[in-house]
Formats: C-alpha cells, structure tokens, sequence
C-alpha cells in the first residue's frame, strides 16, 4: 500500500477538513476529473477512481477515523477498518453516497432538476397568455379602464381544479412511490427520470372528472377588467400576475402579458413625454405677430402668441402641456410648428396693396434667410463673370 497517495492529498484538504469542505473539494475535483469531459486525457478515469475512493473513506466517520489510524493498512484484508468497504476497482459497492453527489452535479444533464416530490405540479404550470390592445393618443394620456375577453384555459368547477370525480384527492403513485421521479442504476451511475406514469406529478387520479377529462381546466373565454396607466407608451407590456392559462390538476396558472400600442393621431406626433403639432397661420400674422389658439391633448385650447417676424418651420414651445408620464405628475412638453401660407386668390385691391408693399420695402424688411440668399447668387454671379 505505500505507493498509494495520501487521501487528504487526493482531495487537496487538511487533515482536519470538516464535512462540508470534503464535500466542496471533492465536487470541484470530480467536475475536473470526469472522464466525459476528459475524453483525451487517459489518466482521467484513473484520478476519478482515485478521487471517489478517497472521498468515500473520508466522508465516513468510522472509515476516516480508522484511515487517521492506520492509514491505507486500514482497509487491507482483514485490517482494522476494513468492515464491508470494497474499494472502487472491486464492482463500487461501497460508493454509496456517490451516486447522490453525481445526482447534484449532473442531475439537470441526466433528466432535469429534482421536483415533483410532494408537489404534485410538475410539469402541469400554465402557460403565459399575450394579449394585444391600442390605444389611442387621448386614452394613453389619460389612462384607462377597459373590459377584455380573453379565450384561455380556466379551472374546472366541477372538481375544482382537481380533474378527480367528485374533487377527490389524488393517490400516491404506485410506480415511484410518490416522488415523481424514478432511479436507474449501471454500474455506479445512478440514472433519475421524470416518472413516466404520473408524469412528475407524484400522483394519479383513480376517476377522472367527466367534464375535464381529468385535466382539471375547460378551455372558455375569459372577462378580465384591466387599468391602463397614464403615460404608457407604445410596446408597452404589462404584466397580469395569475391570469394566464390554468395549470393542470390545481397547478399554478400562468401569466397574461397586455402589449400596447398607439394608434397614430391625426393632429399630434408623440416623442417620448413630448407631443409636436404643426399649425398654420396667416401670412400677416407670421410678419405683424399675434395670437393662435391651438388644440392640445387633454382637449382644451391653449393660446400660443405669434411674434412679429416668424417664419415657416420655426417652433413654440408649451412647457406641461405634453404627454404624461408614468408614475409621476410631471408631463412633457408640447411644441408648436409654425407653418406660414402664402394667400392665394387675391383681390385685386389685395394685389394693389402687396404691389405697394413690395415697392416699399428695401432690406431691412426682408427675412434674414432671404437675404443670406441673395447675397451667394450675388457673389455666385460675379465669379461666373470672372
């Protein structure tokens, strides 16, 4: 036995490594080790021998105990501590604890995570539901109330959700014993599946309800009141804890999810919390300045001065007088693009006084942009000459 290595060494413990420890160290050593994930290496099978072996004396008091002693001669034949203990190269009857801890490793590999014990839902949970609404501009500023209709899956009334006749309790069983998984041993591996006859549930109905057909829900439509949030905006989701579809035999239900949208408006453009309009006013209005009333969201009008002078394209602001905004009392902004016309079918005492006006004017009375303008074709002019 002296070419053996030290079975604290193997583990890459103290000697006075408590249970925990052991268990941590040989967990991070066997994901290292395993020859699955070591198919290149040849001397991997040889270290995972090694490794459980060690692991298997230390985590037993009485093994560790008699291994603090005497060492490796503990376990020879007929040695002080060799009680039933085979060693890992003789079948692995000894590794009982082993197949709990390759559970824990791989147990989502080998057919999922443990469940169904006691439980009775595995695998029964609702699905989740999407319901799609729009809005319009005015409602998803104001907020709102509304009724929907929604065809799901909802509890049987009959036997409660049970899917048993009569709602009576469901029995253990009889294939895994309640646990809603079942084991499989090779060698020692330990394999665990979903049960196949309760499907995870851990349960069966002996008499299935008549009008579910034991499933426990009926597919019907649903009449769901819901509140719309002012200042939602368009993609929101929301989120209806427990509406959704309902899960099998008393299972949890699952979840609606309402997905707004905003319908365009015919007069508003939506930016965030702001709102943009275009508003057209009188050509005199635009040169002499003066006032406009102009609608705004919440449906009232709001009056917005013109100065003297403004031209097409510029913007008035309206601070607060924007969207809402959710979860709070503050609201964007509302601006107001002005949009100058030009009159059309004049009189012709109307086009004697713009005649006069035009001959009466010089460039102090022409827009800045104008101006700028006339003065590149200008200088655009003289280097064509040149």
């Amino acid at each position: 036995m002296a070419d053996k290595r030290d079975y604290y060494d193997i583990l890459g413990v103290k000697k006075g490594a408590d249970e925990g420890e052991l268990k941590s160290a040989y967990r991070k050593l066997a994901m290292k080790f395993h020859p699955d994930r070591n198919p290149d290496d040849k001397h991997a099978d040889k270290k995972f021998k090694e490794l459980n072996e060690a692991y298997e004396v230390l985590k037993d008091p009485e093994k560790r105990a008699a291994y603090d002693r005497f060492g490796h001669a503990a376990f020879e034949a007929g040695g002080p501590g060799a009680g039933g203990f085979e060693g890992f190269g003789q079948g692995g009857q000894g590794f009982s604890g082993f197949g709990d801890i390759f559970e824990e490793m791989f147990g989502e590999f080998m057919g999922g995570a443990r469940g169904g014990r006691g439980g009775g839902h595995a695998g029964g949970h609702g699905a989740d539901l999407r319901y799609n609404m729009e809005l319009s501009l005015e409602d998803a500023f104001h907020g709102k109330k509304a009724e929907i209709r929604v065809p799901t899956s909802v509890a049987c009334e009959p036997c409660k959700g049970t899917g048993a006749e009569g709602a009576a309790a469901p029995v253990a069983c009889a294939t895994c014993g309640g646990a809603g998984r079942v084991r499989s041993q090779s060698g020692f591996f330990t394999v665990e599946r979903t049960c196949p006859a309760c499907q995870g549930r851990g349960t069966v109905i002996k008499d299935p309800c008549k009008t579910c057909g034991g499933a426990g829900r009926v597919h019907r439509e649903k009449t769901l009141s819901v509140t719309i949030p002012a200042g939602v905006e368009d993609g929101t989701r929301i989120r209806l804890a427990g509406e959704g579809e309902a899960g099998l035999r008393g299972a949890p239900a699952g979840d609606l999810y309402l997905f707004l949208s905003i319908r365009p408006h015919r007069f508003f453009h939506r930016d965030g919390a702001d709102i943009h309009c275009r508003v057209p006013i009188p050509m005199t209005t635009a040169a002499l300045g003066g006032q406009v009333e102009v609608p705004t969201i919440e449906g009232k009008l709001a009056r917005v001065t013109i100065p003297p002078g403004t031209p097409t394209g510029h913007q008035l602001r309206l601070a607060g007088k924007g969207m809402s905004i959710m979860r709070s009392k503050a609201r964007g902004d509302m601006f107001v693009q002005v949009s100058v016309e030009t009159p059309q079918n004049l009189s012709e005492r109307q086009k004697e006084l713009l005649k006069e006006f035009e001959d009466a004017g010089d460039s102090k009375t022409q827009s800045p942009q104008s101006t700028g303008f006339f003065d590149k074709v200008k200088e655009l002019w003289e280097d064509l000459k040149d």
